[in-house]
């Protein structure tokens, strides 16, 4: 698969191909339901897929106070997007220039000229252009004058509700983790490099790996079974993280502390991958370390039963 980054400039070989554009984010069954529709149009029309994303998401950029959002990092999306036989993948970087571009504008110098687009694949809402002025309508307006169809693929639904980023966003956030994972069909998974901390579960005798988890979405505060990878290394170690603020200690800045199982070793400025398999617990405030480590003692049993 090959990346892009920042332009619209691509290969010869990569004009002339299905387009789908959006923010993918968390490569959810949703989205995974798009991708193979889109994988039945390249064998049909033997054609190439290619993806459009943008970096900062557009709700962020538009929202500069609007933290803790993404589902997935920049970098796990393009790593799940290669799973999915994407051909090549634009990452546009989303500034102020590019935000005051025309629809017509977008339509006709980067999806005719620069990429000679042939099959667009958008969801219904999606909007373009200075001011979000350009919808689907005006992509399927101009589908004769620049030679692309748009594709406008019904939304997946489980439950009665739609699947959607926002949807498994709203489930981690109220800590309903492992029906977010089913949606995500995979544990959702923080990134992240192990940082010097206050060394506090040391202490007391359970210490952690500290990890900051920059844009993630926050989920709802508390322990949690979780399983880690490290970099370059394909086995997993499981482990119990705490995502919180640690009221016990008055700490003010949420953050991903996770304990590991029969390991030994320094992690720090190590990057490790956190997947998350069992929401546990909610976050408490405890009377003294005594009572913690008893509740941590508990809440160990259940993480290393957890499969």
């Amino acid at each position: 698969m090959v990346k892009y980054y920042s332009n619209f400039n691509i290969k010869k070989i990569h004009k002339g191909s299905i387009i789908l554009i959006g923010n993918f984010d968390g490569l959810h069954l949703g989205h995974q339901k798009l991708f193979k529709l889109a994988q039945s149009y390249k064998k049909k029309y033997n054609l190439k897929i290619g993806v459009i994303n943008f970096n900062p998401m557009p709700k962020m950029f538009f929202n500069k106070r609007l933290k803790n959002f993404r589902i997935s990092s920049v970098e796990q999306k393009i790593n799940l997007l290669s799973k999915h036989k994407v051909d090549f993948v634009i990452t546009k970087k989303f500034d102020k220039k590019f935000s005051k571009i025309k629809a017509l504008n977008f339509i006709t110098e980067i999806l005719k000229k620069k990429l000679n687009s042939k099959y667009i694949f958008v969801s219904n809402n999606f909007r373009f252009g200075n001011n979000r002025e350009g919808g689907v309508n005006l992509l399927i307006e101009n589908e004769k004058n620049y030679n692309y169809k748009i594709v406008k693929p019904k939304p997946l639904i489980k439950n009665k509700k739609i699947v959607s980023s926002s949807l498994i966003r709203n489930l981690l956030e109220n800590g309903l983790l492992e029906k977010a994972n089913k949606l995500l069909d995979r544990n959702w998974t923080v990134v992240g490099v192990v940082q010097k901390g206050r060394q506090v579960g040391k202490k007391i005798g359970f210490p952690t790996c500290n990890i900051d988890i920059d844009d993630y979405v926050l989920a709802k505060p508390g322990v949690y079974a979780v399983q880690v990878l490290r970099k370059n290394n394909s086995k997993y170690i499981k482990g119990i993280a705490n995502l919180g603020y640690r009221p016990t200690f008055n700490q003010k800045k949420i953050l991903l502390e996770v304990h590991l199982f029969n390991f030994s070793g320094n992690l720090y400025n190590k990057l490790l991958s956190v997947e998350f398999l069992k929401f546990i617990r909610a976050e408490k405030k405890f009377k003294n370390v005594k009572q913690l480590s008893a509740q941590i003692k508990k809440d160990l049993n259940i993480a290393k039963k957890t499969k």
